[in-house]
């Protein structure tokens, strides 16, 4: 696998060839940034919204008119009609003030600090040599039907793509993107430490059937959207901007595999405008277990994505909850690279790109499919896997069911459309229920058995409800061996005592489960019941 060597690939002779107007063509409604402003994260910087009674122009007046002289607008977005106003590194102790005081002003929308986002990566070490996300979510089958088309547009916003790459330089066209960090036309990585976007557009949409390295999940074109820098970081109008632009160079999909800085104005607007102009936005769910989903992931009009390893257990990074839409391959996932190199990596950026790489293949199919069609085809595609909802939402993602626009699950007997399986067609009913409480010390546990004379059941789960003021865990085994906190099949551990499993059924069963302490005392319930759909 290697990683140097690339004679001749210089990603300012882009530049240089294009002259000082190329560096600018194709941003409709963003003016270029005051010279000297640092890219990446802008801490000091306070994004202010115009409201819908007055232009942009007026608004800035007004603000420059009514703030210190210690702030300056330093950026503009016509189009999303928001500003940034910088404030004095020796004035940040202030921005609050200063927030507070815009907000009150008529011609602002809202005032929010230009909040830093990160990279959704769990780095491991690279030594898993073989794919298998393709395989996972049928895309090899899919292949059959179609390999993905050039007329869909996957844009990725990131730290920019190796577009030369061997396995993706097909994926692009004329247009290889824009580079919001340094505000130029080459939107390719900076150097090797900059290997995030290359590798989440590797699993979108590497070259597959050219004979040459990995296969992506479409062949899909591709936009590069540099938006974060060396270290990981982009702030939030460097991303509110790439996302907007992303949408007028008519991008079908817009994979967003980054998070942090929690509910934001600016980027729920960014969002909200990619819908309205025809573009799925695509988000890793977030990489702090048992934590809830980030943003922008968690907003209404973006498609979250969750994380499940080669055994469609959760990723033990993974975050989730009730606004995850689909689960996706992202645990040890091999792709491309800067350099012409490949590498594996984990995290629930790694499950986005396999997300949008399926939302693709459904797109060339389904050429019409509105951003809202798109996005609840994808999740009637879905394969349940047995997993909560909050943590799989509708299933893992499926390629095979996206293009052929069904719902077969190959691994559900009861599915009444597949004649090769043996179901009688239907859930059974709930058949029976149990529960148990008691009162649990703080560091001690207990266990139960519980046996199940299905009668063809879908599902059985299994909740544990506990004091708010305890952190109660569970644990679950499938074969009636009493679990331990290390030796089990299933495990629920978020930092309370509100836990769940639910497990797909296919006859009698024994679970063994064990309720933890992990901290607190208390009394809890313990509820055990098989589920028809």
């Amino acid at each position: 696998m290697p990683k140097h060597g690339n004679p001749g690939y210089d990603r300012r002779s882009v530049l240089k060839a294009a002259g000082a107007l190329g560096a600018f063509m194709g941003l409709g409604g963003i003016t270029a940034a005051t010279p000297g402003r640092t890219p990446g994260p802008k801490e000091n910087e306070i994004l202010v919204g115009k409201s819908n009674t007055v232009g942009l122009a007026t608004a800035r007046a007004k603000v420059e008119e009514n703030t210190p002289d210690h702030a300056a607008v330093v950026h503009e977005n016509e189009t999303l009609g928001y500003m940034a106003l910088e404030v004095d590194e020796d004035r940040v102790g202030t921005m609050d003030s200063i927030i507070d005081q815009l907000e009150r002003r008529p011609e602002v929308e809202y005032a929010e600090r230009n909040a830093t986002f990160e990279t959704q990566l769990q780095p491991n070490d690279p030594s898993y040599g073989d794919q298998y996300a393709p395989q996972q979510v049928r895309a090899d089958q899919a292949w059959d039907t179609t390999l993905g088309s050039m007329d869909v547009t996957v844009s990725v916003v990131d730290q920019g793509i190796e577009y030369g790459h061997a396995d993706l330089t097909d994926r692009f066209g004329s247009n290889k993107g824009y580079d919001f960090v340094d505000n130029d036309s080459d939107p390719a990585p900076v150097d090797s430490s900059e290997n995030h976007g290359t590798h989440v557009g590797g699993i979108a949409a590497a070259t597959t059937d050219n004979g040459t390295g990995i296969a992506g999940i479409s062949n899909s074109r591709l936009l590069s959207a540099r938006a974060l820098g060396a270290d990981g970081g982009g702030s939030l109008s460097d991303i509110a901007d790439a996302i907007q632009w992303s949408a007028d160079q008519g991008a079908d999909i817009i994979n967003l595999s980054l998070g942090g800085g929690g509910y934001t104005d600016t980027m729920n607007n960014a969002i909200n405008y990619a819908v309205d102009n025809g573009s799925l936005p695509i988000a890793a769910a977030g990489n702090d277990y048992g934590s809830s989903v980030s943003y922008p992931a968690a907003y209404e009009n973006c498609v979250a994505v969750s994380a499940v390893d080669e055994n469609e257990s959760l990723a033990s990074f993974s975050n989730k909850g009730p606004e995850i839409d689909v689960a996706a391959p992202g645990v040890d996932i091999l792709s491309t690279v800067p350099y012409g190199g490949y590498d594996t990596l984990s995290g629930t950026s790694m499950a986005c790109p396999a997300a949008a790489g399926v939302a693709a293949l459904g797109k060339a199919v389904f050429p019409n499919d509105t951003p809202g069609e798109l996005r609840q085809r994808l999740k009637d595609a879905a394969v349940d896997i047995g997993l909560p909802s909050d943590e799989q939402g509708a299933g893992r993602v499926d390629a095979l069911n996206i293009v052929e626009g069904g719902t077969d699950d190959p691994d559900d007997p009861d599915d009444p459309d597949d004649p090769d399986d043996p179901g009688d067609g239907e859930c059974g009913d709930v058949v029976e229920s149990a529960s148990a409480s008691d009162y649990l010390y703080s560091g001690s546990s207990h266990s139960y058995t519980y046996s199940l004379q299905t009668a063809n059941p879908c599902s059985a789960t299994v909740t544990l409800s506990g004091p708010s003021d305890a952190d109660f865990d569970l644990y679950l085994t499938l074969d009636g061996r009493t679990p331990s906190t290390w030796d089990y099949d299933e495990r629920s551990i978020t930092y309370d005592s509100e836990e769940e499993i639910t497990v797909s059924l296919s006859g009698d069963e024994e679970f063994g489960i064990l309720v933890d302490s992990y901290s607190g005392s208390g009394y809890y319930t313990l509820s055990i019941e098989e589920l028809g759909k």
